[in-house]
């Protein structure tokens, strides 16, 4: 068997051969001038956080607002105060066991740096304990709005403004809820 009649091997062309070496990613560059920082501006005021300007200790005005989740409606009441939390006529941590709904109620009041500052009162009814906590927590939101001078942009940049408009959706004919059918049996 003769090679010089097979057509499938071509010759190597010395142009095409590679190169020995080091490969490029290995060989050394040039190094570069360190970059020299700029000097940073210092933040404008409102960067830092929008200024917040809680009513004077004396005020007896009473804010109050509405707050709802699925089938939940709470009304707030807040004013000026030592910082009671009062739900149903019960302390807020004796209302509402879980410790996700007792945080979450007291968020929009963090938020605006005036936990401690207002006494807070709600009447809540209908929906569970989820959905009790979702509705008090727009109420205040709601009502802090009104009762702090700049909390605006703070409760809406933390979704605390937003009425969450998920509610059961209703059950149709032909079907065991709103969307499961019954159970199929074979025979």
């Amino acid at each position: 068997m003769s090679l010089e009649g097979d057509k499938s091997r071509r010759p190597v062309r010395p142009e095409k051969m590679m190169k020995v070496g080091k490969p490029e990613s290995m060989e050394k560059k040039p190094e570069k001038p360190e970059k020299v920082e700029k000097e940073k501006k210092p933040a404008p005021a409102e960067a830092a956080g929008p200024l917040l300007t809680l009513p004077p200790e004396n005020d007896k005005t009473v804010y109050r607002a509405t707050g709802r989740r699925k089938t939940a409606v709470a009304r707030v009441m807040i004013k000026r105060g030592a910082g009671a939390f009062v739900v149903n006529g019960k302390e807020a941590e004796a209302y509402f066991q879980g410790e996700m709904d007792r945080f979450s109620i007291k968020s929009p009041l963090r938020a605006t740096k005036a936990l401690g500052a207002f006494d807070v009162r709600v009447n809540i009814q209908g929906g569970g304990t989820a959905g009790q906590a979702g509705a008090v927590l727009l109420g205040v939101a709601r009502a802090l709005k009104r009762a702090v001078g700049g909390a605006d942009p703070v409760l809406r940049a933390e979704g605390m403004l937003t009425r969450d408009p998920r509610e059961k959706e209703r059950r149709k004919y032909g079907r065991r809820k709103a969307r499961r059918g019954f159970q199929w049996t074979k025979r």
